[in-house]
């Protein structure tokens, strides 16, 4: 059997006025979602736990089948994982994300989105400037960056309170700085990170071209290392990921799945499904199972950028869910499953922690009546875990025997 799950990051959301109260999901062209739909299982799966926050590290943990509440350390060492840190016992991982400040507004979680180059060049400075035998920081991709952090003469331990900057883009830093033990630490370092990032020759040159300068550090996220048990251990499969984005290859490297590199992925709207899709299948000639996941509508849901998102979905729907389910006609004894890790309401432009979406189909697979993929199609669906993370091990062992893909 062989077992393909795309994760279409932050795809799902709210109605919308401007699309006559639709979702982004809704108003998306979706053939290939409809049909998996169609003729297969729909339902609602909550991946992000109660008292926990709606991040995608807490909802993709759920998505490969780990409780969070036993498993989630923090985001920073999931990251961590995949840029091969190796932690010591006591050592704290934060996600250190170069930030635009516009006085003391954030004014962009991404930097415009910096090159991976550019990053790298700030992030080296950075540890010339600021780091000692208790910090190191680590370039990951685009803005997407780690610090980790010793205990200190003077700190011990780093469970200071801090803030995703994605949550409070176009708001003022002032109320959202690191507080608790270690907090006053983390903020002296932002600030020397402003000091020194702001008059980089790069940081010039993007201002210069009218483009969001990387003016400042923010941490948040941070953690010790996890322990996961291997994916292959809970489920006896073998698979691959494949992502654009640190957090997500972590997870898998952690859980012992390999990671698959696809030439010119970016997280962005740019990036190249299709290659995403090719490599996927590619990796299905000796391994059984393969997670694809993409970023892009999630972008677009932090940006506020509707038509982004609409695009971005039809994108996922045309490139990848198109060839795979093509791949399912041809194999037959496959299964595959869609679904977002959590809504990113292009309204509010963070994450929430409302269940989300997902329809499965294939072998062994019963359909029940639903017809359509969205929000609110999936609340008649015959599937709802209140524990997403019990989701997985319905899709790799459910016991249904009937045949339901009707290609």
């Amino acid at each position: 059997m062989k077992y393909i799950v795309i994760v279409a990051d932050g795809m799902a959301d709210y109605p919308i006025d401007e699309l006559d109260g639709k979702t982004p999901l809704e108003a998306a062209k979706t053939p290939n979602m409809d049909f998996i739909a169609r003729n297969g299982v729909v339902g609602q799966a909550n991946m992000v736990p109660k008292n926990m926050p709606p991040g995608s590290d807490v909802a993709n943990l759920s998505i490969f089948g780990y409780d969070p509440k036993q498993y989630y350390t923090g985001r920073g060492p999931l990251e961590a994982a995949n840029l091969g840190v190796k932690l010591g016992k006591d050592e704290v991982v934060f996600r250190c994300n170069l930030v635009t400040i516009a006085g003391d507004i954030m004014s962009d979680y991404s930097s415009g989105h910096i090159s991976t180059d550019e990053a790298g060049v700030l992030i080296e400075l950075l540890n010339k400037r600021l780091a000692t035998k208790f910090i190191r920081f680590y370039p990951g991709t685009s803005y997407r960056h780690i610090m980790c952090v010793k205990p200190t003469p003077k700190y011990s331990e780093f469970t200071a309170r801090c803030t995703p900057p994605h949550d409070i883009t176009g708001k003022s830093i002032a109320e959202y700085l690191p507080s608790g033990e270690g907090g006053q630490f983390l903020i002296d370092l932002m600030k020397m990170s402003n000091n020194i990032l702001m008059r980089h020759e790069i940081n010039q040159v993007r201002v210069d071209l009218g483009e969001n300068p990387a003016n400042m550090i923010w941490l948040w996220g941070q953690g010790k290392k996890p322990d996961l048990p291997k994916f292959y251990s809970k489920y006896k499969v073998k698979g691959s990921v494949i992502s654009a984005v640190d957090l997500l290859k972590g997870i898998g490297r952690l859980a012992g799945l390999d990671i698959i590199d696809v030439p010119n992925i970016t997280g962005y709207y740019d990036t190249d499904y299709k290659a995403k899709a090719e490599y996927g299948l590619r990796s299905l000639e000796d391994k059984d199972f393969i997670l694809v996941h993409i970023e892009a509508p999630d972008e677009a849901g932090h940006n506020g950028d509707l038509r982004e998102k609409i695009t971005a979905i039809e994108n996922i729907d045309r490139e990848v869910v198109s060839r795979f389910l093509r791949y399912v006609e041809k194999k037959e004894d496959a299964r595959i499953l869609i679904l977002p890790d959590h809504p990113t309401p292009v309204k509010i432009k963070t994450h929430t922690a409302d269940a989300v979406c997902f329809a499965m189909c294939g072998e062994g697979i019963m359909a029940d009546s639903v017809q359509s993929y969205s929000e609110y199609t999936s609340k008649s669906g015959s599937l709802n875990f209140k524990e997403g993370h019990k989701l997985m091990n319905e899709f790799l062992n459910t016991g249904n025997s009937k045949l339901c893909l009707n290609l």
